[in-house]
């Protein structure tokens, strides 16, 4: 089912989606990596509702924002996280139910997908090659393990660029963003990019909404027919 106003008329070509909460729910991997760090650093653990904010937000904003860390204190808790995820919580993770047969059905439609995820490049290519999706994707746009490029409008940016130099993006394609947090809105926002938000993910429907997403849906094949009869558009334009 689709929810609130209908997506502006737009010729569409490229669709870029989020990763954790969009395409897999990662939760259980991410929630014990930031436990990890936390336990190495002395610090107790919040309840269960808090650490579900943690989900979608980059790690730097996290662990700075939320538990007062400096710049050095960000670095080590970052790497203490990556130290489990990169082994064991990369792999506590799973695809959401029908996002394979939808990935498929819009590559046929000729869509260009790609993904843009604050996720470290490396990780998410991981986590796509291990569940067999990294084919439907045009590029696999993710943050630097290095922490310079790591909110969701840097990596769009990034994205963007990248899909221009392959020829599958320019100025003039009609692009979507796809995700289930506040940050994939905003991101796609100061690009001129409209999201659809999808509510089987890690956000609320309050906070997209009050994010500005143009369309929400709740669930794969909702967002599939969406997408699709945008496709459709675009092709009787």
């Amino acid at each position: 089912m689709c929810h609130s106003r209908r997506v502006a008329s737009r010729l569409l070509d490229v669709v870029l989606f989020d990763l954790d909460g969009t395409l897999t729910d990662a939760a259980p991997g991410i929630v014990n990596c930031i436990r990890y760090a936390l336990d190495d650093m002395g610090i107790d653990h919040p309840d269960d509702a808090t650490m579900r904010t943690f989900l979608g937000p980059p790690l730097a904003d996290t662990f700075g924002t939320h538990f007062g860390m400096d710049d050095d204190q960000i670095r080590i808790a970052i790497a203490k996280y990556r130290e489990r995820y990169h082994d064991v919580g990369l792999y506590e993770n799973a695809v959401y139910d029908d996002i394979p047969d939808v990935l498929g059905r819009l590559a046929d439609a000729g869509l260009t997908l790609a993904v843009a995820t604050s996720k470290p490049t490396y990780s998410a290519t991981r986590i796509l090659d291990h569940f067999g999706l990294s084919d439907r994707f045009a590029f696999i746009g993710g943050s630097d393990l290095e922490g310079l490029r790591h909110d969701k409008a840097a990596v769009i940016a990034h994205t963007l660029e990248e899909l221009g130099a392959t020829g599958a993006w320019s100025p003039d394609s009609g692009t979507l963003m796809v995700g289930d947090r506040r940050h994939d809105v905003e991101g796609a926002a100061r690009h001129g990019i409209s999201t659809i938000g999808v509510l089987w993910g890690y956000g609320s429907a309050g906070e997209l909404r009050a994010a500005g997403a143009e369309l929400l849906v709740d669930s794969p094949r909702a967002l599939a027919t969406a997408l699709l009869r945008e496709g459709a558009a675009a092709g009787q334009a």
